[in-house]
């Protein structure tokens, strides 16, 4: 299947891309050969192929999920500079009151 400089045209627009006269055709040589290697693809047998989900044989690999006991909060805040209620205290950043419209 041929494909024409106007497909290449849509397909670029699509993607919002743009070509200039000179690198269109170069663009519509390359899809045109991506277009070939597909229906080459496309004419392989793969009846009775499984799917492949992997390329290894390794199913998970991530680490257990296991619950660790953190760092004690009375150990935390001594390096906190001034604490009320278990939190760290910060100055305001914010004035309270009406916010003018």
């Amino acid at each position: 299947m041929a494909i024409t400089d106007l497909e290449t045209q849509h397909v670029a627009q699509l993607a919002k891309l743009s070509f200039t006269q000179e690198e269109l055709p170069v663009f519509t040589a390359q899809m045109d050969k991506i277009i070939e290697m597909v229906e080459l693809l496309e004419a392989v047998d793969t009846t009775g192929v499984p799917l492949t989900t992997s390329v290894t044989d390794r199913l998970n690999v991530t680490r257990e999920d296991v619950a660790v006991a953190g760092t004690d909060r009375d150990e935390l805040m001594k390096n906190a500079p001034d604490e009320k209620d278990g939190y760290i205290r910060v100055p305001a950043i914010m004035e309270t009151g009406e916010v003018n419209a």
